[in-house]
């Protein structure tokens, strides 16, 4: 069950970062961080410290999350008793999401362009913290699947730190990746992106029935007592 949470937890990560608001913030991310550092060690480095920046973000978000619902004892009992219930419900409402079923409208945090080169003009530090401000940028796709998806999760496996820190890990792998390709020549990216956004098509509606149908067998075998 665990390889299980953990698996769930760098696939809703990648998925996230291939989503279409956060894989336009990651590529912006990377091409700040080229406009100023040309030697592909650094911009690899950059590409770290920016994913470093994501995973602290949702790390502070899931611990104080997970660490309430599961340290308060009313909230632990009420959890221990009705998650695998509430988990289902939510499963299957994240999935609706992702086949653009159930629409979302909720306001987001946005990151300037000069906010942006700002942080880059700052140094290499400035990736870290520009990971950290748009791992805070979230809009309905990226928050259904860590609030729908990963939160619930994490609170069954009582992993506030683990499981936030494998999904910030997996919203970063495809910047690793666009950070070596802009060292080796910005002009990949336009065709790189435009792969990703066909991939993305497929992964988020596939792994939207994957979780309609978990979400599924939950309430039936948990509130239905089916299986």
């Amino acid at each position: 069950m665990e390889l299980f949470f953990l698996f769930t937890a760098i696939w809703l990560g990648i998925l996230t970062s291939i989503s279409p608001c956060p894989l336009a913030t990651n590529i912006a991310a990377i091409s700040f961080i080229s406009q100023r550092i040309t030697h592909k060690n650094i911009v690899f480095l950059s590409g770290i410290l920016y994913t470093v920046g994501r995973s602290i973000t949702y790390i502070v978000i899931g611990f104080l999350i997970v660490g309430a619902l599961v340290n308060v004892p009313v909230l632990s009992d009420f959890l221990q008793r009705y998650i695998n219930k509430i988990l289902g419900i939510l499963l299957i409402l994240v999935g609706m999401v992702l086949l653009e079923l159930l629409p979302v409208n909720l306001p987001f945090m946005s990151v300037s362009g000069k906010t942006a080169k700002k942080l880059v003009e700052g140094g290499i530090l400035g990736s870290l913290f520009l990971g950290v401000l748009f791992a805070l940028a979230f809009c309905p796709v990226s928050a259904a699947l860590f609030f729908g998806g990963l939160i619930p999760i994490a609170i069954k496996a009582k992993s506030g730190f683990a499981l936030p820190l494998i999904y910030g890990i997996g919203t970063g792998l495809p910047v690793l990746l666009f950070a070596v390709l802009v060292s080796a020549g910005i002009g990949y990216i336009s065709n790189v992106y435009s792969r990703v956004t066909q991939l993305e098509f497929y992964t988020k509606r596939g792994t939207g029935i994957i979780l309609i149908l978990v979400g599924i067998y939950y309430v039936l075998s948990h509130i239905f007592g089916i299986f």
